[in-house]
């Protein structure tokens, strides 16, 4: 579903939350952070008047910023509470990122590409995020130092799920990530459980792809 939202950046943020509910975002965290969040600064500026549209947008690198609806959905998966460690796989332009700093403790982003990562680092930095890492770094691998998270979220296609992602994750810890051979993917939720995992598939969908040793490779 794609929509049309209002030109003026408040009443686009409105609307969208309106949207959102309307589809089952039902959390009043997420919901709050999608609605203090201004999407508007993560977008190229050629595009900004469709900042809240439905859909995804291309950015830099050949890269996207998720629709609105599936930054909502990946973030309500995690059933973030505030005190969380949070592995992000795929920077990108920060938005997601900035949602999930405003719902947790710490945020570890890793961005394989590093001139879009300078420009995230930078972007949060200036809307006074300072709870967020951002390395760059092969996101299909992690990253160890840190281990274990309480949540990990991937914001791109993976063939299958890596297994160091797995490793990385605490017990009773959650992963929310594409899977698939694409175009199109299943949003998986995977909960550890000791040495198992508990695995639900969300709804289809399409991202660009995980790029890295234990992903897709690089063209």
């Amino acid at each position: 579903m794609s929509w049309r939202s209002p030109t003026d950046p408040a009443a686009a943020r409105q609307a969208m939350l309106r949207q959102l509910r309307s589809r089952g975002i039902n959390d009043p965290r997420v919901l709050a952070a999608m609605g203090q969040t201004l999407r508007e600064v993560f977008v190229p500026d050629d595009i900004r008047s469709a900042a809240y549209d439905d859909r995804a947008l291309p950015i830099a690198n050949d890269q996207t910023i998720s629709q609105p609806y599936m930054v909502a959905l990946m973030t309500q998966e995690l059933s973030l509470r505030g005190n969380e460690l949070v592995l992000e796989i795929g920077t990108g332009s920060g938005y997601q990122t900035a949602v999930l700093a405003a719902l947790c403790r710490r945020v570890v982003s890793l961005e394989r590409i590093a001139e879009l990562a300078d420009v995230a680092r930078a972007r949060l930095a200036s809307l006074g995020i300072a709870n967020v890492d951002c390395h760059v770094a092969d996101g299909s691998i992690g990253w160890p130092n840190e281990a274990p998270y309480d949540a990990i979220l991937v914001t791109a296609g993976s063939p299958r799920v890596p297994p160091a992602l797995l490793d990385q994750l605490a017990d009773g810890a959650r992963l929310v990530i594409p899977v698939g051979p694409g175009p199109v993917v299943t949003l998986q939720r995977i909960v550890r459980r000791g040495d198992g995992f508990d695995i639900t598939d969300v709804c289809d969908c399409s991202f660009v792809p995980l790029i890295g040793d234990a992903a897709w490779p690089e063209s």
